[in-house]
This record gives C-alpha cells, structure tokens and sequence, in this order.
C-alpha cells in the first residue's frame, strides 16, 4: 500500500516484489527489484528459479516473508506488453474458484511464451532483375529463379517449391542472382464494422438493436439470446460486435468446435470484410505467436476461439460472445477444471463488460439467471426468411424387428430413398465414431479393453477419409481408445482364447452405418462428419463446400452436425439411436439428449423445402421424445427444471467430485471409503458415494 491507502503498481530499485511464475505452484515469489530499475505490477520478466531462468509476471507488492538476504533479483523486463490488471484479477479469481494453483491459471494466460520477445526478423527471396553473377546456371538453379518471379518467398518455401535443397538458394543469394528482402510480419486487418448486413427481420432488428445499445453503453450485462435453429442469431450478435468496434473496443467471440466454424467464417467475412484472429488447437505455432501479441497490442481486434481464447490478455474488451453457450465442449477436465461459459461471465463482469450468451437449447443454469432476474433475454421465435420448422416423427423400434446388423429402419429407409428422388439432401446422426463400439470374441466374450484406462476399444475399419468422403480401398480394422488414444491392429487371434476369426463386432459406429447406407443406395454420395474425419480447419472446409455444392447426398455423423451448419439443400435427418445419450447415471442426460437431439434436428428443412426429422427409439413415450416431436422446448425446460429443484440437484445446489486414484484398486477403495466415513457431518452436506 502506499501512503493514500491504495495498491502500488510501481516499484523501484532495492523494492521487493512478488513475481507469479506459469507453473503449478502455491502463489507468488518474492524478489528485489534491481538497483536503477522501475517495475509496473503486470510486466513480463525473467527471474531465477533454483538453477533456472524463468519468465513470470510482475503482480504486487512483495510479502515481507522472505529474509533479505534471501531475495534473489529480478533480471531483464522482457518486450512484451504488460498483462493487462483485468487479466491478473481474473487469474487470481478462477484460481480461487476452482481451487487451482495461480500459477497453473496464469499458464492459460501466458501460453506462447515465444510471444514475450518481438518477431525476428524473417528474410525472404526474390529474383534480381539485374544480376551481375556469372554463376553457371543449372537446371536446379533455374527453377529456384522461376519460382522466385513474384512476391518474395522465404527459403525453405522457395526450396520446396523448386525442388531443390536449401543449399541452392543460398549460393544463388550469395551470388546475387537472389535479393535477399524482409517478409512482413503478420498483420490482422481490421474488421469494416461499416459494411451492411443482411437485411434483417423486425424480430431481428429488434434483438440486434438491443444488443448493439447495451454494448456502447457499456457496463456489465448478461443477455440470453434465444432463438431456434435457423432464427439468424449470428447475425444479431455480429450488431453487437460492430458496435464494440465502433466504440474502439476488441471483441471476443466464443465457439464450441472453432476449427470446425467454416460457414462461421465465411459469414463474419461477408459482414466485416475480413477474417478474425483465430485460436483453437488447430492453430499453427508461429500463428499462435502472432496473435497472442496482436491481441496484448490491440492490433487483433475481433477474436473467434475455443474456451482457452477467453485468457487471451485483451488490454481492451468490450464484448464477449459465447455462441452455442449450452454445450459441453466449454467444460474443460483436466488440469485447471473449468466451465468457458460461466468463466466468460466472470470475465465480463471484471472487465463491466455486456456478455451475449447463444443457444437454440439454453442450458438449465443459464434459464434458471433469467427466471432469477440476474440474466436479460432476448427471444427470436421463427426461422430467418419464412422457413418453417421440421416436422419431428418417433419412430418405435420396439415395432420394427429389424433382422441382426440392420440399424436403419423401414420408415426412415423409405423416406431417404424420397429425399434421393427429389434430388434433396439427407443427414444420419449417430454419436459413435469408428465403426462398431465394441468388439468381443464369440468363442470365449473375451471384449477388448484399453491397456491404459480399462475403456471399451472401439473398432475402426473405413480409410482416413479425405474432406469427410468415404475411400473404398480395404484397411486392416484398428482398436482404438477414445478417451486416451491407445491405438492397436485388431489381431488376428483372440489373445484370451488363442480361437481364430471369431471376432464380432457389436453396435454400430459411424463407419459401419455408412457400409449399411451404400449397400441399400449404391448410387448415393457418401460422406462422413466426425471428430477424426474432419481432423483440420481444412478437411471440414472441404466438407461443407461439398455438401452446399450438392455433390454429398447422404451426410452421416456425429455431434459435429449439430453445431451451427446451414445446408439449405438438406430436407431429411434420420436419428439411428435417439435414446443412446439417456443410457447412464448422468444428472445432465435428459438435457443434453434433448439439446444435441435439438440441435440435430434443427439442420433439416433451412431452406425453402420443408424439413422432415425421424428419431428411431425404444423409448417412444420418454419426455425427451415427447417433447421433440411436439416442439414443446419450454415445457420440456420448466419439468427438468422442477426434477432438478425438488432434488436440490444444479442449478438449486453444488455438486462436488473428489477423485481417489492408484494402481491398486483394493487400496483405492479402502482409502475412499476412509474419506467417506471421514465427510463432515451436516444438515446441508450430503454425501454420495464412493462409486467407482
């Protein structure tokens, strides 16, 4: 504190200082500001740890618990822009909330240390037009002079282009045959918030003028805009991202499955002229470097990402969007546990920022803040440009006797054989990669397991596709793990019984529903849409020019078909397995069967032709099927929402997990047991478990 009471962020030689470093320690070190040195709470330097020199962040006054001469001193003050006081507030919130080490959070914040020294310089090549070498010329050496016509190109582009070694193009460098010149860094163009949009509805208008109002008043403020599929909540919520760039302020924008939002992209670019920045997993290192600075700089004004892109150090945000804010791709597991949805709230209120939550199937935490009061809402009831929506039909598998290996019923094979006639598109969902869940030995049940977590190993058989197509040459089938990775060729002998070719394999996946389709429509073009199909930005690109070019007449995947794709051409979705997410103990299965089953049925009939859905289930009269056939979302919402109020269970209470784990499971258990029977004894605590 300084002598008026308040927080000093400055600090001079011979000062102590506390410096939170991005690993997963307790808190914040003391060290000694160097002699002639002013630090400024927020900035990047390096200091040193045991017999390493790391980099860390400036974050306060020193804790006076470190004798002095103990304190080591702080080295050099690194080029980068400070962390902005927001970010470090919210570092320091979100570690207390989710009982995590500062430093672990701070890692999120600080991820491309790369970025914390400025761009070296990048040379790149170009022909000289008046050479003066009298370097004899090869075929090799004139290649790299063709390919070096035009823009400059840096070396190992040049090499590869030309076919040559790198060796090549430095002796023609060196020879002056090349000019040798400095490649622009990347430069993020900012977003034309001026362009016209679409022409919008009034219900539209209304919403987008709305939203556009709160984000130049600023001040915190959390709305729910809530639409069905197809009502043009993008659009409205690009109103708002206009008016924070019209206020001088960066805007963030959140989206569950990023690298998969190409028709995202080509919207924002449509409206805005240009692309955002970008960050997702997908990202390249060296872009990931240039946009952790832009945004610190400023320079980046609009950024679309993954959860992960909400600990960006923004010096500037006046708005943030969470689009599909219901889905479960925000909840992050491992390491620092937490919800991007509710983190964004957080963040928005640190910042006294207006936050935009968007969803077709609002989550229940997010209906129960608006019930409250403490959430604003704004409804957009019908599809953009009069499109109605889908005719939903249960079809009861009970009734349908389908003989073994069949899994498309007679009532949903009747109608894509329509659809096909009509010259229209179709889309199966099944959320099951590869292509049979399980397989087992039929001499002795012995089923694979993973070696690694003891998870069922699902079976794969189709070759990595390109852009989602289906390839028809043979691939030995492949066990794989879904939760860990594990990859193994499926052997050739059961390794329990030693029995040869009595493998089976049980349930359906992606890639067997495909084999199912091609042999009752063989003249239908295939593709796949799954999480290891459309590995890359690129692959899913591919996957949704094809499909709106009307060369894919049959789409059949998993959950990445929920999430905001507009295909206008498609008029049928066939659901093979409605009841699989209820299978389970999970609080949240009804809701999320509902919302993804929702969202699902929300691609069909965007255009002008109608839309027909079909979910085939064993369980006709549960009120998840009930209440999709029957378009009745609210009521559906206002019972989950009862079941769960009567049973004190989120949003009316708080769930927490403690997780025992070892190599031993008698010992796991004893020691679980133990912290069972050692639970505090009260009237509001209840205590579940220990399962496994």
């Amino acid at each position: 504190m300084d002598s008026a009471g308040s927080i000093k962020t400055q600090y001079i030689g011979g000062e102590t200082v506390s410096v939170l470093l991005p690993l997963p320690l307790s808190g914040a070190y003391d060290y000694r500001v160097p002699e002639g040195a002013i630090l400024k709470a927020g900035d990047f330097v390096t200091v040193p740890l045991g017999g390493r020199r790391l980099a860390g962040v400036v974050w306060g006054p020193g804790s006076g618990e470190v004798a002095e001469a103990r304190l080591k001193t702080v080295g050099a003050v690194l080029p980068a822009p400070p962390l902005p006081e927001v970010s470090r507030r919210f570092v320091d919130w979100v570690a207390e909330y989710t009982l995590s080490p500062p430093g672990a959070v701070l890692k999120m914040a600080a991820s491309v240390p790369k970025a914390l020294a400025p761009e070296k310089p990048v040379l790149g090549y170009v022909r000289n037009p008046a050479p003066t070498t009298t370097l004899k010329l090869t075929v090799a050496r004139q290649r790299v002079l063709d390919a070096a016509d035009g823009p400059p190109r840096i070396l190992a582009e040049l090499a590869r282009d030309a076919g040559v070694d790198a060796g090549v193009v430095k002796a023609l460098a060196e020879a002056g045959a090349l000019i040798a010149v400095p490649m622009p860094v990347k430069v993020f163009v900012p977003p034309d918030w001026k362009r016209a949009g679409p022409e919008l509805s009034p219900e539209q208008r209304a919403a987008a003028e709305a939203l556009a109002a709160k984000t130049r008043a600023g001040g915190f403020s959390v709305t729910l805009l809530d639409g069905v599929p197809g009502s043009g909540k993008t659009e409205v919520y690009f109103q708002a991202v206009a008016a924070a760039l019209e206020s001088g302020r960066q805007a963030l924008v959140l989206l569950p499955e990023i690298a998969l939002g190409a028709q995202w992209l080509n919207r924002f670019r449509a409206r805005f002229g240009t692309e955002p920045a970008l960050w997702h997993s997908g990202v390249s290192d060296a872009a990931r470097r240039a946009t952790w600075r832009a945004v610190a700089e400023g320079s980046a004004r609009v950024v679309c990402g993954a959860r992960s892109a909400l600990f960006l150090p923004f010096p500037d945000l006046g708005l943030v969007v969470v689009d599909e804010e219901h889905d479960s791709s925000y909840k992050q597991e491992d390491g620092v546990i937490y919800n991007a949805r509710d983190m964004a709230v957080v963040r928005a209120r640190l910042g006294n920022i207006p936050i935009v939550l968007a969803s077709a199937t609002p989550s229940l935490e997010t209906v129960a803040n608006v019930a409250a009061g403490r959430y604003g809402a704004l409804h957009l009831p019908d599809r953009h440009g009069g499109a109605r929506l889908p005719e939903v039909v249960r079809v009861d598998m009970r009734r349908e006797n389908l003989p073994a290996g069949r899994w498309i019923s007679e009532p949903l094979a009747q109608a894509l054989a329509a659809t096909f006639a009509n010259g229209e598109q179709a889309m199966l969902f099944l959320n099951r990669r590869g292509y049979a869940p399980l397989t087992l030995c039929r001499g002795c049940g012995h089923r694979f397991r993973c070696p690694n977590c003891s998870a069922w190993l699902v079976e794969h058989r189709a070759v990595p596709p390109i852009g989602g197509q289906i390839q028809k040459s043979p691939r030995a089938p492949q066990l794989r793990c879904h939760h860990c990775g594990f990859s193994a060729a499926l052997p050739e002998r059961c390794p329990h019984c030693q029995a040869e070719g009595k493998f089976a394999a049980c349930g359906p996946g992606i890639e067997r529903l495909a084999d199912e389709a091609r042999a009752a429509f063989p003249k239908a073009r295939i593709a796949l849409a799954a999480s290891d199909t459309l590995a890359s930005p690129a692959a899913a690109h591919d996957l949704v020019r094809r499909v709106e070019a009307g060369e894919v007449d049959l789409l059949i995947g998993t959950q990445v078909l929920a999430k905001g794709h507009h295909f206008p051409g498609l008029t049928l979705v066939g659901v093979v397995d409605a009841d699989l997410g209820l299978a389970g103990g999970d609080l949240r299965a009804a809701e999320r069967t509902y919302q993804l089953l929702h969202q699902v049925a929300g691609r069909a009939g965007r255009g002008e032709r109608p839309g027909k859905v079909l979910l085939q289930t064993y369980m006709p009269d549960h009120p998840v099927m009930a209440a999709l056939a029957s378009l009745a979302r609210d009521r559906f919402i206002a019972a989950e929402t009862e079941a769960r109020r009567e049973a004190a269970m989120p949003p009316f209470g708080r769930l927490v997990a403690l997780i025992v784990s070892g190599e031993k499971e008698a010992e796991v258990e004893r020691a679980a047991r133990a912290l069972a029977r050692a639970a505090p004894t009260d009237a509001e605590v209840r205590v579940l478990g220990p399962a496994p």
